[in-house]
């Protein structure tokens, strides 16, 4: 836990996506050498500005921020506003950060990366794969060039959440996933990717309680409650800024679950896969063997699962099955709730 985690971190922000990245902020260990924006929650623009935005109002370096694609490979962008917002952060409203997006590409950035730190980079994807297989068609070698992968994505064994077989990070780019599943074949045992499907995700469930004990970590006055009473104007008056826009986009969130009959909750995806790109031990693991569905109309974007070598291949992916949600809480936090109170 110690040692450091230099890291590219490729989201579509996203709320789950935010605070992921707060995760990583407000952890020591992580070093976060570029972010990747695509298009996915919202428009490639709008990631890019939320993620200045969210550095900007953490006080954070100058980390470098990529404009990536703006579709996916093949089908057209689907967008997600009625679970993210229209900007993608529920309801909060960042101020504009004023920093300026690099001048390079996520592509560029991708590639550049693993070049200069060949064998040291893990990327966290927590978006639709497109940069990376935009990246991998530029730089055959980068799978192998990256320490590790970790991506949120995919449902094992378990329902969709966009169709109900697919999951929505995969539904939107289903060819740049298989693209980037195919290439990944070819890296040893210990550096397969880890992914974190809805399988386990789902189970991340964020109640009113918990940005309680955040905001409370952080210093916060006054308590920082989230009541499903609250009328759909309610916005935090939380004295501390990160807590108070926090809290305003997983309100959001919460509402959303709560509209398609999942209760009064947020399942963090995003920031569970960030934790794990930190800790692997964090899940258990079960390696298989990965393909994407492109052609069905009916399955477009299922991820499929060998876990007994039925297609004579070998595996290339460690699959979390499980995990400890108050473990992961706990965590959160501790980090993002100290680092509230001492940036917010």
């Amino acid at each position: 836990m110690s040692d450091t985690h230099k890291l590219i971190v490729d989201v579509d922000t996203g709320i789950d996506d935010s605070l992921a990245l707060l995760y990583l902020l407000a952890s020591p260990e992580a070093e976060i050498l570029g972010i990747a924006s695509t298009a996915g929650n919202v428009p490639v623009e709008q990631v890019a500005a939320n993620n200045l935005n969210w550095l900007a109002l953490c006080g954070a370096p100058d980390i470098e921020v990529a404009l990536g694609a703006r579709e996916p490979l093949v089908i057209p962008l689907r967008t997600t506003e009625e679970t993210h917002g229209p900007q993608g952060i529920g309801h909060a409203v960042l101020p504009d950060s004023g920093r300026k997006r690099s001048v390079r590409t996520a592509t560029d950035l991708w590639v550049d990366l693993v070049r200069e730190y060949p064998g040291q980079l893990t990327g966290l994807v927590t978006g639709p794969l497109t940069n990376l297989a935009l990246a991998i068609r530029r730089e055959p070698d980068l799978p192998s060039l990256l320490k590790r992968l970790v991506v949120m994505g995919g449902s094992f064994n378990y329902p969709g959440n966009t169709t109900p077989t697919a999951e929505w990070n995969v539904s939107v780019d289903p060819h740049a996933a298989k693209e980037v599943f195919d290439a990944f074949s070819v890296v040893p045992a210990h550096r397969r990717p880890i992914i974190c499907g809805l399988n386990v995700t789902e189970s991340i469930e964020m109640f009113p309680e918990h940005v309680r004990r955040l905001a409370e970590a952080a210093g916060s006055t006054p308590e920082e409650i989230i009541s499903p009473d609250d009328g759909p104007d309610v916005r935090s008056s939380a004295s501390n800024s990160v807590i108070r826009h926090m809290s305003d986009a997983i309100r959001f969130y919460m509402e959303f679950h709560r509209e398609y009959d999942q209760g009064f909750l947020a399942h963090m995806h995003d920031p569970f896969a960030a934790a794990v790109a930190l800790d692997p031990s964090l899940a258990t693991l079960k390696p298989a063997t990965v393909d994407v569905e492109t052609e069905s109309p009916l399955l477009i974007g299922t991820t499929v699962a060998d876990w007994v070598g039925h297609w004579k291949r070998e595996p290339n992916a460690d699959i979390a099955v499980s995990t400890d949600p108050a473990e992961f809480f706990d965590r959160l936090v501790h980090r993002v709730g100290n680092y509230a109170r001492v940036v917010g």
